[in-house]
């Protein structure tokens, strides 16, 4: 039989189901176990050490009335931020999985190749627009990002989709607008403005051959119809119980090799991000995070270190402008954390290919700067 180019199975499978020799290496298995020892290691309790009746602030420590307790003590903050992380992006990350385990199942490949590939310019616009549409969160939609990857979306398309994925999640959209007012509009703007002209510049890349071409794109029919084609599909579906079970079943198939390729780095970047926190002082921000072009370098590799979750950071983004009044600083730390976030970057290094990621971060991390260094223009 022909091999799939990608994960080396049958070309007639739809996923890469191949799992790691050794139980205890699948990420379904030491994700959850490595989230439970570092969410034990320090509860906190105003009453009790070692239970966990309410959580402090995420980046807080415990008041001064509270005792710490747990298995290490030591490790009772970053804790606590891995839990207040998890809280908030453990739903998203899901429903990401989940939204890419229904693309597995009911989306056939020639949807994802006829509207994500080619070299037309409306190409990466439809591929910007879907990514703002089909968001949860940044990590949320990097398991999407991957199945349509290896459903046949080109690189461009691909790395257009993820960098306009963060901005369009409820949560996000609200907590900008709370904070920033209008201004909040203007980032999640400036951040689809990067993400298309990102997309246009690895199109010229693609055209080249200086970054990787996706092996699972093939010719689709000129004459081929999305709409048809659903029409057809949707008379011919049988609406059973049985039907019903086989889709099921299709969708968690489809969820378990997404899970191995994202949950891994996704807790190698929580748990970064968790010591991180806990061990870099909040004054440090406000001090040297400021108006300047140096302010800004050093308010994206801030944000380099510790991104995680877009939700998470959209306070301490706030926190910088009230204190800077920068808004391009806290552009910078929103969208240059995406870019540079190494939960998404390692699972593209491994899927893609390490030229995609090389050319993401010298063409994106300039974008984002000049962006930044616009909006700063901007006080009030």
């Amino acid at each position: 039989m022909k091999q799939d180019p990608v994960c080396g199975m049958d070309a007639g499978a739809s996923s890469c189901h191949v799992g790691p020799k050794r139980w205890y290496l699948d990420p379904w298995v030491w994700v959850p176990a490595s989230g439970l020892l570092l969410g034990t290691a320090g509860l906190w309790s105003p009453h009790l050490a070692g239970f966990a009746i309410s959580e402090p602030p995420l980046g807080g420590s415990p008041s001064a009335g509270g005792q710490v307790g747990g298995w290490w003590p030591w490790l009772a903050n970053a804790s606590a931020i891995y839990r207040g992380y998890m809280y908030q992006m453990a739903i998203p990350l899901l429903v990401g999985l989940l939204f890419g385990g229904l693309v597995d199942h009911f989306v056939p490949r020639e949807y994802i190749i006829r509207l994500m590939s080619g070299p037309k310019k409306r190409v990466i616009v439809r591929s910007t627009l879907l990514g703002f549409l089909a968001s949860s969160c940044s990590h949320g939609c990097l398991a999407l990002t991957l199945e349509l990857y290896r459903k046949g979306a080109s690189v461009p398309a691909v790395v257009s989709f993820l960098l306009a994925s963060p901005w369009a999640s409820m949560s996000f959209t609200l907590i900008l607008l709370t904070l920033f007012g209008l201004k909040g509009l203007v980032i999640v703007l400036g951040a689809l403005i990067v993400a298309l002209a990102t997309g246009l510049i690895f199109q010229k890349l693609d055209e080249r051959g200086l970054i990787e071409r996706n092996p699972r794109t093939l010719p689709v029919e000129q004459k081929f119809s999305i709409k048809r084609d659903i029409a057809e599909r949707f008379a011919r579906y049988r609406w059973t119980p049985r039907q019903l079970a086989d889709d099921v079943r299709g969708i968690l198939t489809g969820m378990i090799p997404l899970g191995r390729m994202v949950l891994g780095w996704v807790q190698f970047g929580l748990i970064l991000s968790a010591l991180m926190g806990s061990l870099v002082p909040h004054q440090f921000m406000t001090r040297f995070l400021g108006p300047s072009l140096g302010g800004l370098l050093l308010t994206m590799l801030t944000a380099a270190v510790i991104e995680v979750c877009s939700e998470g950071t959209a306070p301490m983004a706030f926190e910088l402008y009230r204190h800077t009044r920068a808004l391009g600083n806290s552009f910078g730390f929103l969208m240059g954390g995406v870019v540079t976030d190494y939960t998404e970057l390692g699972a593209l290094w491994m899927t893609i290919g390490r030229r995609t990621v090389f050319w993401m971060l010298i063409v994106t991390l300039p974008l984002v700067l000049g962006m930044g260094m616009l909006l700063n223009l901007w006080r009030g």
